[in-house]
C-alpha cells in the first residue's frame, strides 16, 4: 500500500528531500482509491504546505507539534502504557511482529513510531494493514483531534487513516483519551522532565530517522525498516 508509505514519508521531520518528492506523493494521493475527495483536499493542503513554506519554520513546527508535546507523541505505546513495564512488553512483542515479517529496524526510533509502523504495514496484504491500524485506532483518533486543535496540516494524515482503518471514535478506549488535557509545549520545567529520562533504542543510532527516506524522490524508498538477511545454512564439517 504505496499510500501508507507516502503518509510515513510525509510524517517524518521535515527536509529538502521532502519538499522535492512532494509532487511524487501527491501523485499517489491523488491515484489512492481510499481516499474520498474531502480527504484529498485536506492532505493537498498539507502538501502546499510542505512543498511552499520555508524549511526552518517546518523543522519548529514540527518540533513543537511532535517532539515537545507528549500527547502528540509519534510514539504510539506512549498514550496507553505511559512509562509502564506493559509499554516495554508491547515493544518487544512489536518488534518480534516486524522481525516475523522479515524485517530488521533501520533507525534509532522505538518500534512503535508511527512512520515506522506505517512503513512496516505498506509491505503488507492490505486486510493485515487495516487491521494493525484498526488496533491503534483510539490512538490516531485522539491523535487527530488534538492536531484539529492545535490547527496543525498534519492532521488530514490522522483523519485518513482512521476513515482508512474504520476507527470506532464512540468506544471505551478512544473517549477516555480524548478527554486527556492536552499538555503546553511551552512548559519548560515539563519539557526537562522528558528529556532528563533515558531513551531506549531498538535499532542502530542515527541523527536523522529519516535520512535517505526520499533517496532519488521515491516515497517508497525504505529507511525505517529492511529486509534481514537470510540465514546461511552451516555448512561446516561437511
Amino acid at each position: 500500500m504505496r499510500i501508507l508509505k507516502a503518509f510515513s514519508v510525509l510524517l517524518c521531520y521535515p527536509s529538502r528531500e521532502l519538499q522535492a518528492a512532494i509532487p511524487a506523493i501527491r501523485a499517489i494521493v491523488d491515484a489512492e482509491t481510499r481516499l474520498d475527495d474531502d480527504h484529498r483536499q485536506q492532505l493537498s493542503r498539507l502538501l502546499d504546505r510542505l512543498a511552499d513554506t520555508d524549511i526552518y519554520e517546518l523543522e519548529e513546527d514540527y518540533v513543537m507539534l511532535f517532539d515537545r508535546s507528549r500527547t502528540l507523541s509519534l510514539n504510539l505505546f506512549e498514550h496507553v502504557h505511559g512509562e509502564s513495564r506493559d509499554r516495554g512488553s508491547a515493544m518487544v512483542d512489536l518488534l518480534q511482529t516486524y522481525q516475523e515479517a522479515g524485517f530488521d529496524l533501520n533507525t534509532s526510533e522505538l518500534p512503535d513510531h508511527l512512520p515506522v509502523l506505517l512503513e512496516f504495514l505498506s509491505t503488507r496484504p492490505e486486510a493485515e494493514a487495516m487491521e494493525i491500524l484498526r488496533d491503534a485506532g483510539a490512538i490516531l483518533i485522539a491523535l487527530a483531534d488534538r492536531l484539529d486543535r492545535r490547527q496543525s496540516h498534519y492532521a488530514a494524515i490522522l483523519h485518513a487513516l482512521t476513515d482508512m482503518a474504520s476507527a470506532n471514535r464512540h468506544d471505551d478506549e478512544a473517549q477516555q483519551l480524548l478527554a486527556e488535557t492536552m499538555d503546553n509545549p511551552n512548559d519548560l520545567e515539563a519539557l526537562d522532565a522528558v528529556w532528563e529520562e533515558t531513551m531506549v533504542t531498538f535499532g542502530p543510532e542515527s541523527m536523522d530517522s529519516c535520512s535517505g527516506l526520499l533517496a532519488g524522490g521515491r516515497a517508497e524508498y525504505p529507511v525505517h525498516i529492511h529486509r534481514a538477511p537470510k540465514s546461511q545454512p552451516d555448512n561446516r564439517g561437511q
